[in-house]
């Protein structure tokens, strides 16, 4: 058994078991892959995946088995790789993060801006994805910090810790109808095309289900995972934008009008995602405590550093 096999394994079940894709994620041959997998299983006298043919349609029980061990494996042979690292460049280095539009756009140019004033040596690197694809990075290891509004509490593996809350705000051209019926009702906001995020981000959740709970059928007639794509088809009259309230300023000569109506949705929080049990710069930790100075370092790391357990939970700190 070696490294490379345990690889296969993993990314096996990562491609839905796509013996191609696998061998191009690895650099490597599908033949080779083939040969890693039939040697394994004949070492291991079981079989590890589901067949039909050669084709490959799931992994065995005894697969799955394998699966969990090669996954903690590889993750603590990531670790060691990583720990020279750790120790000697502590002002130094890359520190990439896996974030929302709408964070990197309006929420993290202040963070950023500070951290950079204390470790002018650590490049930083934004990667813009969905929250789920946020956990995947992280989980993958190619994100140091996930933040979004999203999944990254409901991932027993990742340590989460509260940003800041935020509602939804209304984004109207000016002279809409809705400016003289305020405040705004969700009966009256269900009767107007609307315009928001797809399903999954930034918050979309409690927008279906304040409507869902009123018993109203919204016109959601566009829907997108990028706040400034919401704006502007909102400026060109298709209908009302339902968005994060950070995402709401309108600059100087532009003709929309922004509306409360935080009390038609249910508030967010914005989450800062950790991968537990993994090794960290300092200016990792640096980073959560400018984001949210009300976060206890200390327990920080000891959530973060520890492994999962189904009895931990996440710590509600004030924000």
């Amino acid at each position: 058994m070696n490294f490379q096999q345990l690889k296969i394994i993993r990314e096996a079940a990562r491609c839905e078991f796509n013996l191609t894709e696998v061998a191009n994620t690895l650099f490597t041959s599908q033949s080779g892959v083939s040969r890693h997998i039939r040697d394994l299983e004949d070492e291991l006298g079981v079989e590890i995946f589901i067949r039909r043919g050669k084709r490959l349609l799931g992994m065995t029980e005894p697969g799955k088995a394998l699966l969990t061990i090669a996954e903690r494996i590889l993750d603590e042979a990531g670790k060691v790789r990583r720990l020279a690292d750790v120790f000697t460049n502590q002002t130094s280095g890359i520190l990439t993060i896996a974030t929302t539009h709408t964070q990197a756009r309006y929420s993290l140019p202040r963070v950023i801006k500070a951290f950079r004033q204390l470790y002018p040596n650590v490049r930083l690197e934004l990667n813009q994805g969905s929250p789920q694809e946020i956990v995947t990075m992280l989980m993958a290891g190619e994100a140091d910090i996930g933040i979004a509004s999203e999944q990254l509490v409901n991932n027993p593996n990742l340590a989460a810790f509260p940003w800041f809350s935020w509602h939804h705000a209304l984004l109207v051209p000016k002279g809409h109808e809705l400016e003289q019926h305020q405040p705004v009702s969700l009966n009256k906001l269900s009767q107007h095309p609307l315009i928001t995020y797809r399903q999954g981000i930034t918050g979309r959740s409690r927008v279906d289900r304040a409507f869902q709970s009123a018993g109203l059928r919204p016109d959601v007639v566009l829907s997108a995972q990028d706040s400034d794509v919401v704006k502007t088809y909102v400026k060109l009259g298709l209908g009302v934008g339902i968005l994060a309230d950070q995402a709401c300023e309108t600059e100087a000569g532009e003709d929309l009008t922004r509306i409360d109506v935080s009390h038609l949705f249910e508030a967010n929080t914005v989450w800062l995602g950790l991968k537990r049990g993994q090794l960290q710069r300092n200016y990792v930790w640096q980073f959560l405590e400018l984001c949210n100075a009300n976060l206890s370092l200390e327990e920080i790391k000891r959530q973060a550093l520890s492994y999962a357990s189904e009895e931990e939970q996440i710590i509600d700190f004030q924000i």
